[in-house]
């Protein structure tokens, strides 16, 4: 059919779903705001539940981009206009691009853990996000104190922006309690000697693997999994940092004091999500991330005609179900394409 396909976004979801589509024989154009191609991916050290190296999911989606895809790096959209059933795409840089399709894979963003004072992100040195930990992973550093120590016990909470009337955000995240497992073995792997507790509201090991990784976290490397909520948490004179928490189970308040604190974040709407639903027309779910045509049948199609949508901009995922949301968007994109002509 030769049509032409503009994909806002460059992430898993993005190049996923260029690539279906260029082999279907469209002229797909991706358009992203940073400098690389990959998106989140690119800060991932390993992956769960199997813990391979992010690197080889992206290098697999890099791959497959070929020169086929026009790649529009450094790139913002400012506007959108729809005309006789087509697309004109306005960028931040003065060019103009025509569709006759638009996918959006813009993806999410962070909880941004310095909105959750009592816990002490941004206030005390030795707490850090889980973002941050990965970080860390991927660059091959050691991980130690801001005093230089290596830490003799290390904290892990859950839910941190998520499941949280108070943040504003009710939704759980998906990934947030098996990136905690993950990364619990990664810590004990490189400090076999530590004591590494994990706090957590409810486990959701709800994927392939996920309560095999969890159960290999209790059984081989110990890691202590308590149910309570976070409190507060507040610096000690040496630097280590008191935790106030209740442990549910024990029907208890307890406190302990650790090396290092790691708050696992959740994922909140990317920037652009609102900004583009307005050029598009379109509405947010009640956790404000894009809106979806029908929740059971139709999640990569939205409800303006010739918009579709995959991946994380419509809510919190995994990378597997990611990419299958994206072969997902590239045949309903397929199947509009071919009605319409």
């Amino acid at each position: 059919m030769n049509k032409k396909v503009i994909i806002i976004g460059a992430g898993a979801a993005g190049m996923e779903t260029a690539v279906s589509l260029s082999k279907s024989g469209h002229h797909v154009t991706l358009i992203e705001k940073e400098s690389k191609l990959g998106g989140h991916l690119l800060q991932w050290d390993r992956l769960f539940p199997n813990r391979r190296p992010a690197s080889d999911v992206v290098n697999y989606l890099k791959n497959n981009i070929n020169g086929t895809i026009e790649t529009i790096n450094n790139t913002l959209v400012n506007h959108i206009e729809k005309n006789d059933g087509r697309f004109v795409v306005e960028t931040n840089h003065g060019h103009f691009l025509d569709a006759d399709a638009i996918v959006v894979t813009t993806g999410f963003e962070v909880f941004d853990a310095r909105k959750k004072e009592e816990y002490g992100y941004g206030i005390y040195n030795n707490v850090l996000t889980s973002a941050d930990l990965e970080r860390l992973f991927k660059e091959g550093k050691p991980l130690l104190t801001n005093e230089g120590n290596s830490p003799k016990r290390i904290g892990f909470i859950h839910c941190v922006g998520s499941r949280d009337q108070k943040a504003g955000h009710l939704y759980c995240s998906q990934v947030c309690c098996v990136t905690g497992v993950k990364q619990a073995i990664e810590v004990k792997e490189m400090l076999p000697e530590a004591e590494v507790f994990s706090f957590y509201m409810d486990l959701r090991m709800f994927d392939k693997g996920f309560e095999a990784l969890y159960r290999e976290a209790q059984e081989k490397y110990g890691v202590n999994f308590i149910r309570g909520r976070l409190s507060e948490a507040c610096e000690n004179n040496d630097g280590s940092i008191l935790l106030k928490v209740e442990d549910t189970l024990a029907g208890r308040p307890m406190k302990m004091s650790v090396d290092l604190l790691v708050l696992l974040v959740g994922f909140v709407p990317a920037g652009s999500t609102a900004d583009l639903a307005n050029m598009l027309g379109m509405s947010l779910s009640v956790d404000g991330f894009l809106e979806v045509k029908d929740d059971n049948m139709l999640t990569t199609v939205s409800p303006v005609e010739g918009v579709f949508l995959a991946g994380a901009c419509c809510g919190p995922k995994t990378i597997a179900c990611t990419l299958n949301e994206a072969r997902s968007a590239a045949l309903k994109v397929n199947e509009y394409l071919r009605e319409k002509n």
